[in-house]
């Protein structure tokens, strides 16, 4: 679990993961580039170095950007949530970019996404077109690429979740920030790369309201034996 000044979440989603799976998390500070030891990297939620000039701008040159790229290529699960899902786009390890919210606004609470692929390393617990009840938290999501951009991204199967509504129709009301083709996640080629701006680890146990956040653990974990196999 990855730590950058101004980072909210890391404490949150290492203790989703370790409740929700066999994993144990470490919290590692943003200056070490060394992450050679691990199965699994996450980047959290929060306003990594104050998101200062764009979100996730300086954060991209921390040290510890190396070891997620080196780790991204040797196949090494990799979730950016939020925050750590624009880093992930301003470093260049997924494509498009991160645009203010299309209502000017801060935008939290409740939201419906369709699960577009589950062969990805964060997926493969759900099922193709499944609905999942996350919370948001952000006021820069409005996920943007040129046409030709997002025309491949889509050829691909690249789209990993897609807001919607309860029933899985997606419709302009149920996209809380106007990202282009309601995309709320996606992920790299090889598909152990995804980012995202809904929190599963605000939505990994009864008491917060929803469970639906685990399917991304679990699948982690199906990814990891399956790769070992």
């Amino acid at each position: 679990m990855l730590v950058f000044p101004g980072s909210n979440c890391d404490r949150d989603a290492q203790r989703a993961l370790q409740e929700s799976s066999d994993f144990s998390a470490d919290l590692v500070p943003h200056g070490q580039s060394d992450l050679a030891g691990y199965d699994l990297i996450v980047l959290p939620g929060g306003f990594a170095h104050g998101d200062y000039l764009r979100c996730g701008a300086i954060a991209r040159f921390s040290p510890c950007l190396e070891g997620v790229a080196a780790a991204a290529e040797r196949g090494v699960p990799v979730l950016g949530i939020c925050n750590g899902f624009q880093i992930l786009l301003e470093a260049g390890l997924l494509p498009g970019a991160m645009l203010r919210n299309e209502s000017s606004r801060f935008q939290h609470g409740w939201v419906y996404v369709r699960c577009e692929t589950a062969d990805t390393a964060f997926s493969k617990a759900s099922a193709d077109g499944g609905v999942l009840r996350l919370l948001i938290a952000h006021g820069e999501g409005n996920y943007y690429a040129p046409r030709e951009q997002i025309d491949q991204i889509e050829s691909d199967g690249r789209v990993v979740f897609r807001y919607c509504d309860e029933r899985g129709r997606s419709r302009p009301d149920n996209n809380p920030n106007g990202s282009v083709n309601h995309i709320a996640g996606i992920c790299n080629r090889a598909r152990n790369v995804v980012g995202l701006m809904p929190h599963p680890e605000r939505a990994s146990a009864a008491r917060l309201g929803s469970t639906d956040g685990t399917a991304f653990w679990e699948s982690a974990a199906r990814w990891l034996m399956d790769s070992r196999s």
